[in-house]
């Protein structure tokens, strides 16, 4: 345990508290003197307490002193000599969760595959599960069947129905196309778009595109990360299927047709966190 003078605000405290009882001391005394010794003569206020009358003094000098030294004393301290170079429970606090989060990004930092499905799974049954189900099927139509997202199964869902809640400025409207049209533009988009580049048929892709430049670029625009200049527009489909664009949902949260998913940014998942849930339910566990 640290000693006590070894602290500097500790050592200050105490020299201002000795400093403060001598003066109160003093003053006391100096007053407890005028008491014994001095005469009630002087001008007296108007106001009158059942004949008690107070002295119009001056204030005294020794307290305006004071007590512009506590205030000089005081902004020091807040503005410069707290916390620099001094100990506090606060920043001792800050220091074992930084050296937690180290220690911990540096033991889960190169996790195989089967290990990462495991800390995904975990933190899903916690936290995804009430809603998603254990399955991550959605109980139903509880919540969104995670079973296909992430994927291209997902994305046709969304080209056919639509999609909001999210708080994006652009809300997705269901697109007027056929259920290959569909598929074709969600194969182009993991494929050529996304950044989990899942292959394709080459034809199937080559067809998205022509689609996608037809039904999609006016909100996500040619390179699928939205329009150009105009932020929170739309969803980055550059990120779709990776750990970010499951991080932007979460962040996000999202109105459903039944219910609300609130932000888990009270959760305070870190990188890692955020990739083994997204692997997990990219898995087929």
């Amino acid at each position: 345990m640290q000693s006590l003078l070894s602290d500097n605000m500790t050592i200050i405290a105490l020299l201002g508290a000795l400093v403060i009882l001598i003066l109160t001391a003093f003053v006391v005394s100096t007053y407890f003197s005028k008491i014994k010794h001095s005469k009630a003569d002087g001008i007296l206020t108007e106001e009158d307490w059942d004949g008690i009358k107070e002295f119009k003094n001056d204030l005294p000098i020794g307290w305006a002193a004071s007590f512009l030294c506590v205030i000089i004393w005081g902004l020091w301290y807040i503005f410069i000599g707290y916390p620099l170079n001094a100990y506090s429970q606060i920043g001792e606090y800050n220091k074992e969760v930084i050296n937690h989060n180290n220690n911990f990004k540096a033991k889960w930092a190169s996790l195989s595959e089967d290990e990462l499905n495991t800390m995904g799974d975990n933190i899903f049954q916690v936290q995804c599960s009430q809603c998603h189900g254990i399955d991550k099927s959605g109980i139903n139509g509880k919540a969104a069947d995670l079973t296909k997202w992430g994927r291209s199964e997902h994305i046709v869902e969304v080209i056919l129905k639509g999609s909001k809640g999210m708080g994006y400025l652009a809300e997705m409207l269901p697109v007027e196309v056929s259920q290959d049209d569909a598929k074709n533009i969600a194969n182009y988009v993991m494929a050529e778009i996304s950044l989990a580049k899942v292959p394709s048929n080459a034809d199937s892709i080559a067809k998205g595109k022509d689609l996608f430049a037809i039904h999609c670029v006016a909100c996500h625009g040619s390179d699928g990360k939205g329009l150009e200049g105009v932020e929170n527009y739309a969803p980055d489909l550059t990120t779709y299927g990776t750990y970010e664009f499951l991080t932007e949902v979460l962040k996000r949260g999202k109105n459903g047709s039944i219910g609300k998913m609130p932000s888990f940014t009270y959760a305070n998942f870190d990188e890692y966190q955020d990739k083994a849930l997204n692997n997990f339910i990219l898995s087929n566990d």
